[in-house]
């Protein structure tokens, strides 16, 4: 396997302050994520709002500092040409550099989209940036072609296009320096199915088109068993399950993972369902050991839900349960969960 970045212990606490501005908790946002993302392939990061998933996207791209760890690359982004091959090291040139090689596609295309750009500003305006002008309207003609659309629209405005349309802008705009990676937050969440199945298909296309490795980070699980071919399950800052897409389908361990896969819309009426009860904990972590820490037993409110579904033949996870650090084991060859080894 040869990987294009290693995740090493990255962490990233935000300090939470008093009314006096000193520091009471920490949001451990990310807390000791270990991944290694193959070349060529695509990596899947799934889990719910406010798992880490996006902080751990920001990072990647050094938008935000670590609090501890690291991201190593590999000499596929550094051609031997970095003073370390550990992002957080790199320098401001470099930086720069390294910047070329990672495109990002964000969420809301509107939102990623300045409306008051024509589409010919918005697609070049990245080798404007990295003094790659020469030729600027052809290349961006071929970039708009490469995702479906032409040089008839090189004169638009974002409000002018359907929302599939300027997803497939900003894919061009992040291709426009071939970069070697993509980062894909979310990409398909704000269009409808059949566009949905339209933008993942090109990005099929693209990524054997250009030899790109994707980092595709959802909350669709049927949209990560179609396009990854690795997985990994972020729960509060931490991964509780990784493995081959295929493997993670066919035998997920974590209690967790079992849940998020009953939860998928499936038109199998006899599908197992699983539960989850109690709310979401808090992330924040108090620096005062005498305040509350996440709990570990079964809350009243849990205890309400239960007894509200006792007798309904309904199976069900309690988050109290989730709550305990268990250290990630090896299920079986490339397959890890933080589960009690029997």
């Amino acid at each position: 396997m040869k990987e294009i970045l290693k995740l090493k212990n990255l962490k990233k606490h935000f300090p939470v302050k008093n009314s006096w501005g000193t520091d009471v908790a920490l949001v451990k946002a990310l807390d000791g994520v270990d991944l290694k993302i193959e070349s060529g392939k695509t990596f899947g990061i799934v889990g719910e709002s406010g798992c880490g998933k996006t902080t751990l996207m920001r990072t990647l791209l050094r938008l935000v500092e670590p609090t501890s760890g690291s991201v190593i690359l590999s000499e596929e982004i550094t051609g031997n040409n970095f003073s370390s091959n550990n992002l957080e090291d790199l320098t401001s040139e470099e930086l720069r550099y390294f910047r070329k090689q990672i495109g990002v596609v964000f969420q809301d295309p509107m939102g990623a989209l300045n409306p008051r750009m024509l589409i010919k500003d918005i697609v070049s305006e990245p080798l404007v940036i990295h003094g790659k002008a020469d030729n600027v309207r052809s290349r961006v003609i071929e970039l708009l072609e490469n995702v479906g659309l032409g040089e008839e629209h090189l004169y638009r405005y974002p409000h002018e296009f359907s929302g599939g349309q300027r997803q497939r802008i900003v894919i061009a705009r992040a291709l426009a320096l071939d970069p070697k990676i993509l980062v894909l937050d979310e990409p398909t969440s704000a269009l409808d199915v059949s566009v949905q199945a339209q933008i993942l298909n090109l990005l099929n296309d693209l990524q054997k088109k250009y030899d790109l490795t994707y980092i595709f980070i959802s909350h669709d699980l049927s949209v990560i068993e179609y396009m990854c071919d690795r997985l990994a399950v972020m729960y509060l800052g931490r991964v509780v399950e990784e493995a081959d897409t295929d493997e993670l389908f066919s035998n997920p361990q974590h209690p967790y993972t079992k849940a998020l896969l009953s939860a998928t819309p499936s038109f199998d009426k006899n599908k197992d369902k699983i539960m989850i009860l109690g709310d979401v904990p808090s992330p924040i972590n108090y620096l005062d050991e005498s305040k509350a820490k996440l709990a570990t037993e079964i809350t009243e409110q849990e205890k309400l839900e239960i007894s509200a579904i006792e007798g309904k033949g309904i199976d069900y996870i309690v988050r109290s349960s989730l709550n305990e650090v268990i250290p990630l084991v090896q299920i079986s060859d490339g397959h890890y969960a933080r589960v009690r080894q029997q």
